[in-house]
């Protein structure tokens, strides 16, 4: 299946996304995080860029595209520039980047080696956005601890959080993307 839209870079602080229209996202298999294999081109060029990324939710049933260094750099991108593309939903997830304090905090728990490489790499995305879902450092420090208390509890996965809410607190509030506008 292959999704098709058009969009428009929104800088938000000092991060470019690109929101994807409605029509979209409804298409999309989840009001959450969806794994896409994605091409996209820069206002109607006919070479398109591929990519892999995990679309985030934007807490109003749509989602938004990240725009990382790569994507910046190689298209281009700045505020207010319009892209077309289209994204396939796949069930391979990139492996997410872990942040330095739960990295650290799994080193330094080599009982849980074998149980985090069992988890799935989206479930492995939910464990990283829930710790990072937070701007309170006390609160971030509580979440890794709770993260490795939880796995070595068994649990594959944190609970009690909206997944399909924004949860980037440099991009959101209340769990809903920041209007750009």
């Amino acid at each position: 299946m292959s999704i098709t839209f058009t969009g428009r870079v929104q800088q938000i602080g000092d991060r470019l996304i690109v929101p994807l229209p409605q029509d979209a996202s409804a298409a999309l298999p989840s009001r959450g995080q969806v794994a896409v294999n994605g091409e996209v081109a820069v206002d109607g060029e006919a070479d398109g860029h591929a990519f892999s990324t995990v679309l985030e939710p934007d807490g109003r049933r749509g989602h938004w595209i990240a725009v990382d260094e790569n994507l910046r750099e190689t298209l281009s991108l700045e505020e207010g520039r319009t892209i077309t593309g289209a994204l396939s939903p796949t069930r391979s997830w990139p492996e997410p980047v872990l942040p330095d304090d739960l990295e650290s905090a799994l080193d330094d728990a080599p009982d849980l080696s074998e149980t985090w490489t069992s988890l799935t790499p989206m479930a492995r995305w939910e464990w990283v956005r829930w710790v990072n879902a937070t701007r309170n450092p006390q609160t971030r420090e509580r979440r890794v601890e709770v993260s490795i208390s939880k796995l070595r509890d068994g649990k594959r996965r944190p609970c009690c959080f909206d997944l399909s809410s924004c949860t980037d607190p440099e991009l959101s509030k209340s769990g809903k993307l920041i209007d750009a506008g």
